[in-house]
C-alpha cells in the first residue's frame, strides 16, 4: 500500500470500496463517494485481482449521470493508502480485507452487473449509490447535488 493519504487528510473521511476485479461495482460506488463526498469524502476503489481495466457498460451508466468514469483506472489493493479508512464496503463479492484497517466495515451484497443488460445494470448502479450515500451522511449531511443529478434521478432539490 502507499504511504500518502491526501493532501486534505486531517479533515476529510476516508472511504473504500472493494471488488475483485475493479472494474464495475467498486469503480462506481467511488464515483458516487466522490459526488455526494465533496470535498468530505476521499474516495479509493480497489480490488483483489483487478482486470486492469473498467468495464465500458460501468462508464455509459455514469455517463448517463453526468460522471466520466473513464477517468478511473482498476487498481489492487495494494496501491490504496496504508491508512486506517473511515469506512470500507465490500460489494459483496466474498472479498476480505484483513489487512485493510477500517473504523467500519460492510458487506453489500450487490449483484455483479457485468452481463446485464442496461436497464438491469442501472438498477445495480442505482443501488449503489443509495448504499453510497447512507455511510457519507454518518459523517455530515450529504453536500446538494447538482440539479442535472436530481433531474436524472428524480430526487428532492434539497436532497439531505
Amino acid at each position: 500500500m502507499s504511504d500518502s493519504s491526501g493532501p486534505n487528510s486531517a479533515t476529510q473521511k476516508h472511504f473504500l470500496f472493494v471488488c475483485v476485479e475493479n472494474s464495475n461495482r467498486s469503480q462506481m460506488a467511488e464515483a458516487f463517494a466522490r459526488i455526494h463526498g465533496g470535498k468530505r469524502i476521499e474516495a479509493y476503489s480497489a480490488g483483489s485481482r483487478p482486470s486492469g481495466t473498467i468495464n465500458s457498460k460501468a462508464i455509459a451508466s455514469m455517463k448517463e449521470i453526468g460522471y466520466d468514469l473513464s477517468r478511473h483506472q482498476s487498481k489492487s489493493l495494494s496501491e490504496i493508502p496504508d491508512i486506517e479508512f473511515d469506512f470500507v464496503a465490500t460489494m459483496g463479492c466474498g472479498d476480505a480485507c484483513p489487512f485493510v484497517r477500517a473504523k467500519q466495515r460492510e458487506d453489500w451484497n450487490i449483484p455483479d452487473p457485468k452481463a446485464l443488460p442496461p436497464e438491469d445494470f442501472r438498477t445495480v448502479r442505482d443501488l449503489i449509490e443509495t448504499k453510497v450515500i447512507e455511510p457519507s451522511l454518518t459523517f455530515g449531511p450529504v453536500p446538494r447535488i447538482t440539479n442535472r443529478l436530481v433531474a436524472t434521478h428524480n430526487y428532492p432539490m434539497s436532497y439531505p
